[in-house]
């Protein structure tokens, strides 16, 4: 079994895309609809990326991504900003917030897996670099 992913997204049809690409890739998948799950999933789940969704009901993905990375325990987890709606300056706050890349939605297929590929490649714990 491949690095584990948690892919955060609360419309069903992009979160199944995303778990199925990612897991034939290889990868260990799980999924989160919203900050409430994605903290219990992380309770006993420890992926090296979450694929997270910016706007999710409740707590969104920037506020999410603060929280974690403002905890020692989760702080390396790699956070790749996902939004349907792109508008000048969110990548800018994504990568503020502590997201460590970002992608537009719709998603390309394509790159995606070459991109997760390189950030696990790249990925080193806080404590390394």
């Amino acid at each position: 079994m491949g690095e584990p992913i948690l892919v955060v997204d609360d419309n069903a049809v992009n979160a199944t895309l995303l778990c199925y690409l990612l897991a034939e890739e290889g990868y260990d998948v799980r999924s989160a609809a919203d900050a409430r799950e994605v903290l219990a999933i992380l309770e006993t789940f420890a992926p090296k990326l979450i694929m997270m969704d910016l706007q999710l009901p409740g707590m969104d993905g920037l506020e999410l991504t603060r929280r974690l990375k403002a905890d020692a325990r989760k702080r390396d987890i790699l956070i790749v900003a996902l939004t349907a709606y792109a508008m000048k300056g969110d990548e800018q706050r994504a990568l503020e917030a502590g997201c460590d890349a970002y992608v537009p939605k719709p998603i390309d297929t394509r790159t995606l897996p070459d991109l997760i590929g390189k950030l696990l490649g790249e990925w080193q714990p806080e404590s390394r670099r």
